[in-house]
């Protein structure tokens, strides 16, 4: 069975009660639990882990090169602007998702770079909640393909 682990960065915490035109009214411990069940019911470990704080995302990242065979991260807002968080990614590799829960292409410009797909095997935005669904799940094709 493999294990993946599903970082979320800054503010992603306050799902539910943030700009829920942009990321919808899920909670972030609904979707953490919906993302563990289906991880489960599809054969995959999954650890959800969330932070504020950029240095504990870089040494999540780190850890998980022993111990995950594929990320999922959601960074949010570090998406633009963390090349510590690029740079422990690139370091990583393994597969790995960026994931984004609005379409950051449909918004500020600002939002519409990012510094971690160029380290990224894919990247799904704009679907929503579901976007963590899709991510597990090609997540799981990658792996059972060997696509590492």
């Amino acid at each position: 069975m493999n294990d993946i682990i599903i970082i979320n960065g800054p503010n992603l915490n306050l799902l539910g009660e943030r700009e829920q035109s942009q990321y919808g009214n899920i909670t972030f411990e609904k979707l953490k639990k919906d993302c563990q069940e289906h991880s489960k019911k599809i054969g995959i470990n999954s650890t959800f882990f969330q932070s504020n704080i950029e240095g504990e995302i870089v040494t999540k990242i780190q850890d998980s090169r022993n111990s995950n065979d594929g990320i999922i991260i959601n960074a949010a807002g570090y998406t633009h602007t963390s090349v510590s968080i690029r740079d422990a990614l690139d370091i990583f590799k393994k597969p790995i998702i960026e994931l984004h829960i609005s379409n950051i292409y449909k918004r500020e410009e600002f939002r519409q770079k990012s510094l971690i797909s160029n380290v990224s095997t894919g990247v799904i935005c704009g679907f929503g909640s579901n976007g963590y669904i899709l991510a597990i799940n090609a997540m799981h094709e990658l792996l059972k393909n060997g696509n590492r």
